[in-house]
């Protein structure tokens, strides 16, 4: 059995907050009548896709990678992703001038490539069908003797991560309301476990759910069997930003006693929420970062009459995706 490490806890998504506040973007909640008609909810959408670099990916990121030590910050360090948290880590390192190594699926979008190369991160390519990313991660941090900043296998990402559950109960707040529903775009599981975090402990009635893209749906498959599970595949969706082999050790601890179960959508559920987004909500977002939206648009879960949040994870595609989406 796997020894489940310290988790975050509430205070440490506020911890995180100060950390971050001034150099991460405080997103707004915004609304729509279309998709409050289409629902029946009275819906709010966080669009990460408006975060420094064009993710949520950022907030845990710059937490992780500004608290470590000065003594080893020279040696720099190394994080594995298909895009987004390369492109956190790549930032926030550039902002705190550490030299970072990502190692990144070659088979990962042309553009999450090379904003991540312009940030001045190094870029180590590798199979994603053949290869263990994880492996491959720890040996150059080890050989570099560098810090590892896993994308969701991470105390203080876990903890950046939910400043965006936290961000939304806040706002919420100042309306006079609480979220009866949040949906989640997952990989992993960091967001949604920061997220659960945050919004369970200002709306305890509150209802979690993930959602991942069909056939890459670990999570809900490991709700209901109690039990982390794997993928058979390792890639094969368009939505390249949540395909992770199985659930994290912190993410699944968390998870499984706060989000009410996992949804999935299908790689065209998914591109049709990204044709509404840029239609109706004037929002570019990738595919992965749509699935939440996704799941609201298909009703994979009743909101009729409720106060619902659907977090929109991030807007990097490729203009070929964006047109073949809303073409």
């Amino acid at each position: 059995m796997t020894a489940v490490p310290t988790l975050p806890t509430p205070e440490d998504v506020r911890d995180a907050a100060e950390r971050i506040r001034g150099e991460a973007v405080r997103t707004p909640l915004l609304t729509s009548p279309a998709l409050d008609r289409l629902t029946g909810g009275r819906v709010f959408l966080k669009p990460e896709c408006l975060q420094r670099t064009g993710s949520f990916k950022f907030r845990g990121a710059y937490n992780a990678v500004s608290r470590i030590p000065e003594a080893a910050r020279a040696a720099g360090v190394v994080a594995c992703s298909s895009g987004n948290h390369a492109q956190g880590v790549a930032a926030a390192a550039e902002l705190l001038g550490l030299p970072a190594t990502i190692v990144m699926p070659s088979d990962a979008p042309a553009l999450k490539k090379e904003r991540t190369q312009g940030y001045g991160a190094t870029v180590v390519e590798y199979d994603r069908a053949t290869e263990d990313r994880d492996a491959l991660t720890e040996r150059l941090a080890a050989e570099k003797g560098a810090t590892l900043v896993h994308p969701f296998e991470n105390f203080h990402v876990i903890a950046g991560q939910g400043t965006v559950g936290l961000e939304i109960v806040e706002d919420m707040a100042r309306l006079g309301l609480k979220p009866d529903v949040v949906l989640v775009c997952c990989g992993g599981g960091g967001l949604t476990a920061g997220v659960a975090l945050a919004v369970k402990a200002a709306a305890p009635d509150a209802q979690i759910y993930p959602v991942e893209p069909a056939g890459f749906d670990d999570q809900a498959r490991s709700f209901a069997a109690g039990e982390r599970v794997g993928n058979a595949r390792t890639s094969g969706s368009i939505c390249d930003a949540l395909l992770t082999p199985m659930p994290g050790v912190m993410s699944f601890a968390i998870n499984r006693e706060r989000v009410t179960r996992g949804l999935v959508v299908t790689d065209a559920e998914a591109l049709q929420a990204v044709a509404f987004a840029a239609r109706e909500l004037k929002l570019v977002v990738e595919p992965g970062g749509a699935v939440a939206l996704a799941a609201a648009l298909t009703g994979k879960v009743d909101l009729t009459g409720k106060t619902v949040a659907i977090v929109l994870s991030g807007g990097n595609i490729d203009g070929t995706t964006l047109a073949r989406a809303v073409g």
